[in-house]
């Protein structure tokens, strides 16, 4: 049977011990009744995987022993995703938990002309990322940006391959079409409730983006950066 699987960001590989924070703690001791001796895995969403075994059952201070640490391999494709943030909160919160079960690289908050939230709960978020990365059973961690204009973003984007996707009836090529041969790194754009404006599309081109489609159509934002992220980290 699987151990169990935590995260801990505190993992340091010159020591033989590790302290854990107060909400794993309780969690392994009083919810999952575990006890000195017993064995569980951490990964430190670096790659590395930790198998321990328990030297202090304290419920507030569980201490384990590290017996051997792997590094994971990391993925195979590198893909950021920069997704305007939405009025529901929820539909947000639904595609990081998704995007990181696909396996996504890194999760940009976009803020975009039409952008209709600003509010962005990063402890709330973050705690989505890590959550969905344990079920998932991975060790490497989504890196979340905070929110970023998205003119800023296109200033230096820092990716190999350029695309945004959009709606408007004008030339685009279809993402699926790129897949097969993704090479390096790649950033794809998905714009808000309403799409992007002209002028954003327009900048976005001027600065390499390639305007693309994702299928015949027409998604909700979240949808939209779901089926990115498939078509760039599977295939």
């Amino acid at each position: 049977m699987a151990l169990p699987f935590f995260y801990s960001a505190s993992f340091d590989p010159q020591r033989a011990e590790l302290m854990l924070d107060e909400d794993n703690s309780r969690h392994i001791v009083q919810v999952l009744r575990m006890q000195r001796g017993d064995q569980l895995q951490l990964t430190d969403g670096r790659g590395n995987l930790l198998t321990t075994t328990i030297l202090d059952d304290h419920k507030k201070k569980c201490r384990v022993q590290i017996l051997t640490v792997t590094q994971q391999p990391p993925r195979e494709r590198n893909v950021s995703i920069a997704l305007s943030l939405l009025k529901n909160a929820s539909r947000f919160e639904w595609f990081l938990e998704k995007a990181t079960e696909i396996g996504v690289t890194e999760i940009i908050p976009l803020l975009c002309e039409r952008t209709e939230r600003q509010h962005f709960r990063q402890d709330r978020l973050q705690n989505i990322l890590v959550s969905a990365m344990l079920q998932s059973q991975q060790a490497w961690l989504p890196v979340m940006r905070s929110p970023t204009p998205l003119a800023e973003l296109m200033e230096n984007p820092g990716q190999d391959q350029l695309f945004i996707a959009h709606c408007l009836e004008e030339q685009r090529v279809s993402l699926a079409d790129f897949a097969p041969e993704a090479r390096g790194s790649q950033l794809i754009l998905i714009g808000p409730e309403g799409d992007f404006s002209p002028k954003e599309i327009e900048l976005a081109m001027q600065c390499r983006f390639l305007p693309v489609t994702l299928g015949a159509t027409r998604l909700r934002t979240e949808t939209a950066g779901i089926v990115a992220a498939t078509i760039l980290c599977i295939g």
